[in-house]
């Protein structure tokens, strides 16, 4: 199969299972929304070693947030779901309560399983940090909230969020011929994905140069480089899996809270890198099946 001119390998990526929190943050303005939303979500690349995968959804407008602020939604993927909470808590508590003009509230919408759906407290607990000053909020929201008196006024918080079951490590290749080539079809992969809701590329812009193989020649590490792919090992490997004047690979990962919206994010990603001059192959990452239980074939997903 190719599209423009590309050739998109028919094979599948392989995703797995995980829990999540989505939230929203609402502030003063847009330059201290992306503050809170950057330092709420750092270090959350993957779940190998951070606490959660973690990334910005969307934006939201005034017209559509709890307190009338602007806001973003912003996704936390959690591979142990007796963690949720404690993830939550650190996020919210060092992060979002710090910032100047922030709230917080529960922002999930679907997820992968509504019946598996839980709740945590993690409002309730922030609270505490009130010492007694804090205030139960009445009438101002369809939800129980907290105003805890800080420096600058009062941070909001809903006392309990929703967490959800969603899926992890959706991704595609993209292979080209140089570095500056393969890395602007990546970024416009990741600019056609920015507005599919439930949905985030937790890698650093949307993108993962270092992508993983399961084990390594060290007995202490689980996963490590992925050499096939690896353009400086090309003539130095048997198994390469690089052709003829390829010389750069990005993968595209992504979560999301139902398999639509993580296929409708990798349609609009693909179909984006193959404009770019210098892209030369579209393929995806899996391990043979035996990672997780979700296979996306890209065929299927383009046709």
């Amino acid at each position: 199969m190719e599209l423009n001119g590309v050739e998109i390998e028919d094979t599948y990526c392989e995703a797995f299972g995980g829990y999540f929190a989505r939230i929203i943050i609402t502030a003063i303005n847009k330059t201290w929304l992306d503050i809170c939303a950057k330092e709420a979500t750092g270090y959350g690349t993957s779940t190998i070693h951070c606490d959660s995968e973690a990334a910005l959804d969307v934006y939201i407008s005034p017209e559509e947030t709890p307190d009338n602020r602007p806001g973003a939604a912003l996704m936390f993927f959690i591979n142990d779901k007796k963690k949720v909470d404690s993830v939550l808590l650190g996020r919210i508590g060092q992060c979002i309560l710090t910032c100047p003009t922030s709230s917080c509230f529960d922002g999930m919408e679907e997820s992968l399983d509504p019946e598996k759906e839980f709740e945590v407290k993690t409002g309730y607990k922030l609270k505490f940090f009130g010492d007694k000053f804090e205030e139960k909020l009445e009438g101002n929201f369809n939800f129980e909230a907290w105003k805890i008196p800080v420096m600058d006024g009062e941070f909001i918080v809903q006392s309990v969020f929703k967490a959800g079951k969603g899926i992890a490590g959706g991704n595609f290749l993209i292979i080209g011929k140089d570095q500056s080539s393969t890395l602007t079809a990546a970024e416009k992969s990741v600019k056609a994905m920015k507005d599919v809701p439930n949905v985030i590329a937790p890698f650093p812009g949307g993108v993962a140069r270092s992508g993983s193989k399961v084990g390594s020649k060290y007995d202490f590490l689980g996963a490590s480089t992925n050499d096939p792919l690896c353009p400086t090992l090309k003539d130095k490997i048997d198994n390469s899996l690089l052709k003829e004047g390829e010389n750069c690979v990005y993968e595209v990962i992504i979560n999301g809270a139902k398999e639509s919206s993580i296929k409708t994010a990798m349609k609009l990603g693909i179909n984006a890198a193959v404009k770019v001059p210098g892209v030369m192959r579209i393929s995806a990452g899996n391990y043979g099946g035996k990672l997780g239980k979700f296979q996306y074939q890209l065929h299927d997903i383009l046709s």
